[in-house]
């Protein structure tokens, strides 16, 4: 797999178009200068309210305006979004994570999102971890615009802009100095929407994608030594990522997300549409917004209609969507998307919680304040059927794949094919939904390739079955791990069995072999 994109040159510091989406905020951003010329926003005003509404007012130390909740009447939609479920698991049902996440997986992946409470807790603190077990960690935050408003063409440059090199206390001091808020997690929802609001261009530290983690290696930490350690997640015995073979920030291995307040992660879905699970370690919640992976095209049809101009999108339809949206630079409010009967839901997140993400679930959120967090992608064998949805996607879409589906797809077949012949009794309820969506997603991929090998064969193409690992088709950048068509008489690009009989070369051919799994389909 070693011809698979690095994702970490995908998931560094992206320069790339950041679409902040003002849609549903025209009337909401008058109102507000209205009432701000209207009622002013100095602190004389603020003084002369009653004390219970002064109590209830928010002051913005970063922009010094006073805003009471008259200014959130455009905001009540965000009352009507409901939340995730929650799950608490058992000292038992906990020591197995992949087992557990499956048993939730038919409920929970209707929300998109849901939270876990573990019944036990880090006893090592992560600053702990990471100003004394990690020595001399530092990491390189980006600068992120914080508004939402209409963008002009220049605004596409960046979202994400090279920040500061920070240890981790000096950035808590930064975050903490600049903006530090103790208000409830529901008014500072209200609160990050307003501000998104009201255009003003300011900017946020994000200390995002960062390599490490902060988990103790300490014996005495509970969770540190469980199978919840994002370290050891994709090793697991039913972690289909433990085929993968080589280390992918991220993806293999956990990545840590250093925020401060209103710090954002924007919509997404997780790359090759794989789960997601992400651990707060310490500091302020976050909250999370959430659509489940049925209406992935729903979200993405409104995203196209009703939030992209026509001068950025490259295509059309919910695939030009899907390619801005994998940026990972779009922000745009829920409300959006509760108007066109997209279904919402969200959690909010504190320190000691988890929070799944399901796949092709897209989520986006942000952070109340200060705050540490740890991710990292995993996947079960119930994945699969999504895997090919987002390899036929990257394939129509020209999109570099990150790991190799067809590669992870066979190996998990032969796998399943040997533990058929032995006498291994798993967790009923689970293996039997896992083994049915390899076999059903194996049988699929190989019946595709046994169509193309017929015309190839049908043509005057030669047939040369031998190996050479994982390649890139040239035309659509898909995965070549069964078979590929090579020119023998020029040093062109492999190209898969889709497309190879349709480019314009010569008819001399090698076809990377295909016979063994053919023997055993």
């Amino acid at each position: 797999m070693d011809r698979i994109e690095d994702r970490r040159s995908l998931r560094g510091v992206e320069r790339a178009r950041f679409v902040a989406i003002g849609s549903g905020l025209g009337g909401f951003y008058r109102k507000t200068l209205e009432v701000q010329k209207g009622r002013g926003t100095n602190s004389t005003n603020m003084k002369k309210q009653s004390p219970v509404k002064a109590s209830k007012a928010f002051t913005s130390r970063a922009a010094n305006v006073a805003i009471d909740e008259s200014h959130f009447a455009e905001l009540e939609w965000i009352d009507d979004i409901s939340k995730c479920p929650v799950y608490r698991p058992s000292m038992i049902e906990f020591r197995d994570p992949l087992t557990y996440l499956q048993n939730i997986a038919s409920e929970a992946s209707k929300y998109g999102i849901c939270k876990i409470i573990p019944p036990i807790d880090a006893s090592v603190p992560a600053s702990v971890v990471l100003m004394k077990e990690l020595r001399n960690f530092k990491f390189e935050t980006v600068v992120q615009p914080f508004r939402l408003a209409k963008w002009d063409v220049n605004d596409k440059i960046s979202f994400y802009r090279r920040g500061r090199q920070y240890t981790f206390r000096e950035f808590e001091k930064m975050a903490n100095k600049e903006y530090s808020s103790c208000d409830s997690p529901a008014y500072m929802e209200k609160e990050f929407w307003h501000r998104l609001a009201r255009g003003k261009k300011e900017t946020v530290e994000y200390g995002v994608n960062v390599d490490g983690s902060a988990f103790s290696s300490d014996p005495r930490d509970q969770l540190g030594k469980s199978k919840w350690n994002l370290k050891n997640l994709s090793r697991l015995r039913k972690s289909v990522l433990r085929l993968v073979g080589r280390v992918i920030p991220g993806i293999t291995d956990p990545m840590l997300y250093i925020g401060m307040q209103f710090g954002v992660f924007a919509w997404h879905v997780e790359d090759h549409y794989l789960y997601s699970i992400n651990y707060h370690h310490s500091g302020a919640p976050k909250t999370w917004y959430g659509v489940p992976g049925h209406a992935a095209l729903q979200f993405e049809r409104v995203a196209h209609d009703h939030v992209y101009s026509r001068d950025i999108l490259s295509s059309n339809g919910e695939d030009g969507a899907f390619e801005l949206l994998s940026e990972k630079t779009t922000m745009f409010l829920p409300s959006i998307l509760l108007q066109h009967h997209v279904p919402v839901y969200k959690t909010v997140q504190v320190p000691g919680e988890f929070v799944i993400t399901f796949p092709r679930a897209y989520h986006a959120g942000f952070s109340h304040g200060f705050n540490c967090g740890e991710a990292v992608n995993f996947a079960t064998a119930d994945w699969f059927p999504m895997g090919e949805l987002a390899s036929e996607r990257y394939a129509l879409l020209k999109k570099i794949p990150i790991i190799s589906y067809e590669e992870l797809l066979c190996n998990e077949a032969m796998l399943l094919l040997m533990s058929s012949k032995q006498d291994n009794s798993g967790d009923p309820s689970t293996d039997v939904v896992s083994q049915r969506a390899v076999k059903i997603s194996f049988v699929h991929l190989i019946r595709q390739h046994k169509q193309a090998l017929h015309r190839i064969k049908a043509s005057s193409h030669a047939f040369s079955p031998h190996a050479q690992g994982t390649l890139l088709c040239g035309h659509c950048k898909r995965d070549c791990y069964l078979a590929y068509n090579m020119c023998n008489f020029c040093n062109s690009d492999p190209l898969c069995l889709f497309h190879g009989m349709i480019t314009v070369i010569p008819k001399s051919l090698s076809l990377k072999r295909l016979e063994t799994l053919l023997e055993i389909y």
